[in-house]
């Protein structure tokens, strides 16, 4: 059976979906051009006529995934509803047992970074847009007074530090911790860094 004629639109994103399922199965240092184009059917300089190396591939696949998770992000961030509440559910979200779905992938991506620049740029930008992102919603709620922040930035550089390292521990050594006490650690987190008791987040954050 003949395959539908893709615009490059289409093409690209089904190349793409396809590079992170690889990613996600091989890893990013044993992954082929080969691997994608087989998955899909199509010749290796199809993929390279898309994307020219394999760097450029991972790198756009990488960006490709966590965009899905930052636009789920900035959807969560502009609900009409309190800012505490906003972010208490933005930050659950986010922790590796959560809901958020690129961990391995960013894991991967970090590692592979130390040894490919065009990677590591793009992951950079990616961890910057999430960090300004909770920057923002926590700006909002300390100037209206639902909670106390005194620099904003700092505390969202704090908490994406925390879940970052759990999501780490997590994936790597699956079990051990409980979702629970990964949950509780988050909140007391959060709490610290609006000065809030724990007991008053949940309250006003539920």
């Amino acid at each position: 059976m003949a395959r539908l004629r893709l615009s490059v639109a289409e093409r690209r994103e089904e190349l793409l979906r396809a590079a992170v399922e690889q990613i996600e199965a091989r890893g990013v240092a044993a992954v082929r051009i080969a691997d994608v184009a087989s998955a899909l059917g199509v010749s290796n300089a199809l993929v390279l006529y898309h994307f020219e190396t394999k760097e450029k591939l991972v790198a756009a696949a990488f960006a490709h995934a966590a965009q899905a998770d930052l636009a789920h992000l900035r959807r969560i961030l502009s609900r009409r509803t309190s800012a505490l509440r906003r972010l208490r559910t933005a930050v659950r979200w986010y922790a590796p047992t959560g809901q958020a779905k690129g961990w391995r992938l960013w894991i991967e991506g970090w590692a592979s970074s130390l040894r490919d620049p065009a990677l590591r740029d793009v992951a950079r930008d990616l961890d910057q847009q999430w960090k300004a992102a909770l920057t923002a919603v926590i700006t909002e709620g300390s100037a209206a007074g639902e909670f106390h922040c005194d620099d904003p930035a700092s505390a969202a550089w704090r908490l994406t530090a925390l879940l970052d390292g759990l999501a780490v521990q997590m994936t790597a050594y699956d079990g051990t911790l409980t979702r629970a006490a990964m949950l509780a650690w988050t909140d007391e987190a959060l709490a610290r860094e609006l000065g809030l008791e724990r007991e008053a987040l949940t309250r006003q954050g539920a």
